[in-house]
C-alpha cells in the first residue's frame, strides 16, 4: 500500500524563544575587560577556605559567570529597531553588514569584533551571535556555582529563591542559545542547548518541567532519530499536558514505531486523535498504521463517530473524514463528507476546498501519466480525463472562495482556478474572463 506523507512546518512545531534575553533593559552592562576581572576576584574568593563556606561567595560567583555571559552583547537588546540600537551602543560600529538567509527568512547581519548582529524584514534586532565569549562555558559554570550555593545553603534554606531564580535564567538563555543553533541549522548543538535548559529546571532545587525547553529537546532529539531521549521528553510533555495541538502525540508516536513498540504508538496515536482529531499529522500517522498493517481501517471510522457523539455540531469532523476517505482513494465518499462539512455549517469554506484539493490532485496524476504515455490513443484519454478532473474542481474552489472571509486563503483559492481558466482560456470567452479576474487577484491580493 503507498505510505501518506505529509509536510510539516517545522518551525510551527519547534517552538523556541529569542535568540538572547536582556532582562535589564538598557542599564549599563559591563564589559568584557570588566567582566572578565569581575570573574577573577570571585574565583579567588570562592577558593578561600573561609570564604567558601558561605552561600554568598557562591552566588556572587554565579553572578559574575552571567554577567560575563552578557558581556559581549553590550546594552543590546533584541527588538531593538536599527535606530534605536545606535543610541546604546556609545559609538560601537559594525565592521561589515551583509544580507544572509537564515531557515528560509531574509536577515541583515552586522559583524562586531565579537558579535554578530542580525536584523529582520522590520529592521529591528532578531538575535545576537556572540563570536568572542568572555568564558565559552560561561553558563556552564554559572550553574555549577548556584549548585555549591544551594549546597552551603543545605542547613538554613534562605537563599533558595535567589538561587532558583538564577538557574531559571540560566534556563532561559540555553533555551534561546538552541534556538539560535537551530536557526543556523546545527541540530546536534540545538539538541545539547534544550537538553540542558529542560533538565537543570526539572532538578533539584528547581523541581520543574519547562514544557518549552522540554519538548524543544523532544523534538530535536525525533528529528535526529534518537527516539529513545525524543520518547522520554514527549512523555514528560504529555504529563505536563503541554500537548502542542496534538504533535505531541504524533512524535511520540512516530518514536514508539520506530522502537519497534507498536501497541503503544498506536494507542498514542489514539489518544490523540481522540483529543485532536483534526490534527493532520496523527490522523496520517493512524492511515499509515492501518495501511500498512493490513487491519480494518473501519477502526478509523469508529474513532471518528466517537468524536461525532461528543461534538455532532463540528464540521471540520466531516472535513476529517473527508481526508480520511480521500487517502484511502475512496472519492464519493469523500466528496459526500466534505459537502456534509459545509451543509453542517454553510460557512466551513475546507470541505469545499477539500473537494477541490482532490480534484485538482487528480488532474495532477492524470498529466504525469500523460507525459511518460507514448501510446497516443491512451494519451488522449489520459488528456480528457486530467480536463474533466480539472474542470470537476472548479465549482468547490468558486464556492470556497464565495464562503470564505480570510482574505489569505482566498488568494490561495485564487492560485488554484488561475492556473485551472488558465488551461481552458481559448474554449470560451467565460474561461477567459476568469483566468484574467484572477490572475490579477494573485498579483495584487485585491480579494473582491
Amino acid at each position: 500500500m503507498k505510505r501518506i506523507f505529509i509536510a510539516l512546518a517545522v518551525l510551527c512545531s519547534l517552538q523556541v524563544a529569542g535568540a538572547q534575553d536582556m532582562t535589564t533593559g538598557y542599564a549599563t552592562v559591563m564589559s568584557p575587560e570588566e567582566a572578565k576581572k569581575a570573574v577573577e576576584a570571585a574565583e579567588a574568593a570562592a577558593q578561600n577556605p573561609k570564604k567558601a563556606v558561605k552561600t554568598a561567595t557562591w552566588l556572587r560567583l554565579a553572578k559574575a559567570y552571567i554577567n560575563a555571559y552578557d558581556a559581549p552583547a553590550g546594552n543590546a537588546m533584541t527588538g531593538t529597531s536599527r535606530q534605536e540600537l545606535a543610541l546604546f551602543m556609545a559609538g560601537e560600529k559594525p565592521l561589515s553588514s551583509e544580507n544572509v538567509t537564515l531557515s528560509g527568512e531574509p536577515f541583515i547581519k552586522d559583524t562586531y569584533a565579537d558579535k554578530n548582529f542580525y536584523f529582520n524584514a522590520s529592521d529591528r534586532l532578531a538575535f545576537i551571535e556572540v563570536t568572542k565569549p568572555v568564558f565559552a562555558d560561561a553558563l556552564d559554570r554559572a550553574y555549577d556555582a548556584y549548585l555549591k550555593a544551594y549546597e552551603t545553603d543545605a542547613e538554613k534554606r534562605k537563599k533558595t529563591k535567589d538561587i532558583v531564580a538564577g538557574i531559571k535564567d540560566i534556563s532561559l538563555k540555553y533555551l534561546n542559545e538552541g534556538g539560535m543553533a537551530y536557526t543556523f541549522n546545527d541540530m546536534a548543538k540545538a539538541g545539547e542547548l534544550f537538553a540542558k535548559a529542560a533538565q537543570i529546571v526539572a532538578d533539584e532545587p528547581v523541581n520543574e518541567i519547562d514544557t518549552l525547553a522540554t519538548y524543544n529537546a523532544g523534538f530535536i532529539a525525533w528529528m535526529n532519530k534518537d527516539y529513545k531521549n525524543a520518547e522520554a521528553y514527549l512523555e514528560d510533555c504529555i504529563e505536563a499536558s503541554y500537548l502542542a495541538d496534538g504533535e505531541v502525540y504524533a512524535k511520540l508516536a512516530d518514536c514508539q514505531f520506530n522502537l519497534a513498540d507498536t501497541t503503544a504508538a498506536v494507542s498514542t496515536l489514539e489518544k490523540g486523535f481522540a483529543e485532536f482529531p483534526e490534527n493532520q499529522s496523527v490522523l496520517i500517522g493512524l492511515i499509515n498504521f492501518y495501511l500498512e498493517s493490513g487491519d480494518d481501517t473501519d477502526r478509523l471510522f469508529e474513532l471518528l463517530d466517537l468524536a461525532k457523539q461528543n461534538e455532532p455540531s463540528n464540521a471540520s469532523l466531516y472535513y476529517v473524514e473527508g481526508n480520511i476517505h480521500k487517502e484511502l482513494g475512496e472519492i464519493d465518499a469523500a466528496v459526500a463528507a466534505y459537502l456534509k462539512s459545509n451543509e453542517i455549517n454553510p460557512e466551513y469554506e475546507f470541505g469545499l476546498i477539500g473537494i477541490g484539493q482532490m480534484y485538482y490532485d487528480q488532474a495532477i496524476e492524470f498529466q504525469e501519466e500523460a507525459q511518460n504515455e507514448f501510446d497516443d490513443t491512451k494519451y488522449q484519454a489520459l488528456v480528457a480525463q486530467f480536463e474533466t478532473a480539472l474542470k470537476n474542481a472548479i465549482e468547490p474552489f468558486e464556492k470556497a472562495y464565495a464562503v470564505t472571509k480570510d482574505k489569505d486563503i482566498k488568494v490561495g483559492i485564487a492560485e488554484y482556478l488561475k492556473n485551472i481558466y488558465y488551461r481552458f482560456r481559448d474554449q470560451g470567452q467565460e474561461y477567459a474572463d476568469n483566468y484574467a479576474k484572477y490572475d490579477k487577484i494573485v498579483a495584487t491580493r485585491n480579494v473582491e
